[in-house]
């Protein structure tokens, strides 16, 4: 897509040419990642249920430069190493706005990273690295680990907008990241927290403990076989713990295995291990 005819800025009205239908598409990517509702409390489904004025209403703000990201709902979660992750939960119609910018801009910046990596890119993921590193494996006999310390958490934004601007000179992708890169953040007391630097990460989209996600997802793919037995031994006892857990369901463990497995349908993320095996 040529960038400059997709996106055109009309200065004397300053208003930028978005086609509808890549907010349209924006949506069905939103959606198919699922995920939680913001600080507003609107799900995907409260969304959808008014989705043509609510795709409206995104499109006509963000196409006249009007749009202002609300804030990000900040949930805390606990790390391997006590200490603790702050993520940040955009609302729905702000996921939408989001992907618009990313539909447009990944196509430009993917072809600037390296190989080996494989974080936040299209058709990559941790599995894919792991896979590459069991091959590696068997050819070195050692292996570097480094982390950059609260990356995310110390982003400087002026740093960040010229690398934006280096790969794009399109008005309309410069305004908005910068906006989300400002938008405030909301935490459980309601407060908002201004953000000088810094950018939130990721969404929460499970329940279950994220160890056990991490390990389900590797031997999913690499030791399916033993996989299976575990997980089925994991669905027993998470059953058994819906049967103690419920008065409804005491001594009826064939009905309490039912109802997990229909939340397991309608929400697969939910619970992780659970779907598909």
């Amino acid at each position: 897509m040529n960038l400059n005819r997709a996106f055109m800025v009309n200065v004397g009205t300053c208003r930028f040419s978005l086609p509808k239908v890549t907010v349209y598409e924006a949506w069905l990517l939103v959606k198919a990642n699922k995920g939680g509702s913001g600080i507003d409390n609107e799900s995907l489904k409260d969304f959808e249920g008014n989705l043509k004025g609510n795709l409206y209403k995104i499109w006509n703000r963000m196409s006249s430069g009007s749009y202002f990201p609300p804030p990000v709902k900040l949930v805390d979660i606990p790390k391997a190493d006590g200490g603790i992750r702050t993520l940040g939960i955009p609302t729905v119609s702000d996921r939408i706005a989001q992907m618009v910018v990313k539909i447009i801009l990944e196509p430009l910046v993917e072809p600037m990273f390296h190989a080996d990596s494989y974080g936040y890119r299209p058709n990559k993921s941790a599995l894919d690295a792991v896979s590459v590193t069991r091959t590696r494996c068997w050819r070195h006999n050692w292996v570097v680990d480094l982390d950059i310390k609260g990356f995310f958490d110390t982003i400087d934004h002026s740093l960040m907008m010229r690398a934006v601007r280096k790969h794009t000179s399109c008005r309309y992708i410069q305004l908005y990241i910068e906006r989300w890169l400002k938008a405030p953040a909301a935490g459980r007391d309601g407060q908002r927290v201004e953000r000088g630097r810094g950018t939130p990460q990721g969404d929460v989209v499970a329940f279950t403990n994220p160890k056990v996600r991490g390990w389900s997802y590797y031997y999913g793919k690499f030791g399916k076989r033993a996989f299976n037995d575990v997980m089925w031994y994991f669905k027993q006892q998470l059953t058994a713990w819906g049967v103690g857990r419920y008065k409804k369901f005491k001594g009826r463990f064939r009905k309490c295995f039912a109802w997990l497995n229909q939340i397991a349908e309608r929400n697969p993320s939910l619970i992780s291990c659970w779907a598909g095996q």
